[in-house]
């Protein structure tokens, strides 16, 4: 027990970091400034790890051999800036759980997306029969699972933040699904810097190794071109190109096989939108890498449900369709979701601003967009952008009174769409609690016309 591993963060990423080294017998101690969860004391407690809150102890931190960060801590606040100084290795959770395991990984990212291509990844080498893991940026982290039990395949979604912290680990397929701003306060503001965090993903990466990206991505190529040498490449594109293993015409999917090309009509797809064709294709292309046969694919594919708040199909009143988009916190999430729908929209958007750049959305704002309701504590911001080409314009903060104007806009046929393009924490704790009462409200709202129908009747 020679070797100390010290844990930053007592999320789940930090305490399951802290069961795998104490798994590995190495001499573990957690550190976290705020307040750890009862949940997560008692499992440190359990597994007799030591560990403090509210405080962060330099001495003890500063006498590890390595040090394993939370995605959520910055690299330069100055304990770690002192950690460097003092040649004390700091990584991720992820790259230290990959360190332990024999799974092939397959690593997902992008700045939308990426929740909804892992799960779809997930989804179909599991319903195959493939012993797979999910983890991440999303359910149980990577090192709790593998110290538990290992498994042969492991679906990763690795946020910027995530990748950051991994040196050494290597994705046997990875998914590169777009690049558009966003965290950039992590990044001193530079939209570069973001970039090159996300291309991490290729690190480490061989010939064998396989980087499923997509082609209509300007930036996405830019980053490609970098590392292009070392690894092999699947393009994928909604149009098609030159080199695409992937692309889209007329109502189908096309996959290449060898010398052939397979085809999946896209009434098959379960998700709207042309950017769900593209984690469609990722998702595809990446099972066919491990080995999935077109059968079970598409077998699968008919069985699978997408995570809530995410282009969400809440339910009808009257011919309106209700629809739950609350992860879309930033601009470039909005236009996928706008894109999606061929009928009139009325949206509700709106919550904590994060310096957003509405002007991308504006030309499918004026093509779809009948009714705008922000949906904030301070609404100013939209409604001095849009109100010069959306004539109807109206604010509230409360999601019960957003989803009751927003219907009395609508008409049999239309759409009403919450897609925030902002951060929750004005109104709402997180974006799924803004996506629950969300659909608290269509419900709630659903109930009382029905009332109201039989009180006539």
């Amino acid at each position: 027990m020679n070797e100390k591993v010290v844990i930053l963060g007592g999320g789940e990423s930090g305490v399951g970091a802290a069961i795998l080294a104490r798994a590995k017998n190495c001499n573990v101690f957690l550190s976290d400034s705020g307040l750890i969860s009862s949940k997560h004391k008692s499992t440190l407690k359990e597994h007799h790890i030591d560990f403090e809150e509210g405080q962060h102890d330099t001495n003890a931190i500063l006498s590890a051999t390595e040090i394993v960060k939370s995605p959520g801590i910055p690299d330069n606040i100055p304990l770690l800036v002192s950690a460097r100084e003092k040649n004390i290795p700091v990584i991720s959770e992820i790259e230290f759980a990959m360190r332990h395991s024999k799974a092939t990984f397959i690593g997902i990212t992008g700045t939308n997306g990426k929740t909804t291509t892992t799960l779809l990844t997930y989804h179909l080498l599991k319903e195959s029969g493939y012993d797979v893991g999910l983890a991440g940026n999303i359910g149980h982290s990577l090192a709790r699972q593998v110290a538990h039990r290992d498994r042969d395949y492991f679906v990763l979604e690795l946020s910027s933040f995530q990748l950051d912290g991994m040196t050494k680990a290597r994705l046997h397929v990875a998914i590169l699904l777009n690049i558009t701003p966003d965290h950039l306060n992590r990044y001193n503001n530079d939209f570069q810097l973001y970039a090159q965090s996300k291309i991490r993903i290729a690190r480490n990466m061989r010939k064998e190794d396989l980087l499923i990206y997509n082609h209509g991505d300007t930036t996405v190529l830019e980053q490609i071109n970098r590392i292009k040498s070392h690894v092999s490449l699947a393009p994928i594109s909604l149009e098609k190109q030159d080199n695409s293993n992937a692309y889209t015409v007329d109502k189908n999917l096309m996959f290449k096989e060898r010398d052939v090309f397979k085809k999946i009509a896209k009434k098959m797809l379960p998700m709207p939108g042309k950017h769900n064709m593209i984690n469609t294709m990722a998702a595809i292309e990446a099972s066919r890498k491990i080995g999935m046969d077109w059968e079970s694919i598409i077998a699968a594919l008919k069985t699978f449900k997408n995570a809530p708040h995410r282009l969400e199909y809440i339910g009808s009143i009257k011919g309106v369709d209700f629809y739950n988009d609350s992860k879309a916190t930033n601009v470039d999430a909005v236009w996928y979701a706008l894109e999606s729908f061929d009928v009139p929209v009325i949206l509700i958007l709106g919550g904590l601003d994060k310096g957003n750049d509405y002007t991308q959305i504006d030309d499918l704002v004026k093509e779809k967009v009948k009714a705008i309701t922000a949906l904030g504590i301070d609404n100013t911001k939209i409604e001095s952008h849009f109100k010069s080409f959306v004539a109807d314009m109206n604010s509230t903060d409360s999601v019960f009174t957003a989803v009751e104007i927003a219907y009395s806009k609508a008409k049999p046929g239309d759409v009403v769409l919450l897609s925030p393009a902002c951060a929750s924490f004005d109104l709402f704790k997180n974006y799924e609690e803004r996506g629950e009462k969300f659909r608290e409200a269509c419900l709630a709202l659903k109930d009382k016309m029905e009332s109201n129908l039989m009180m006539m009747l």
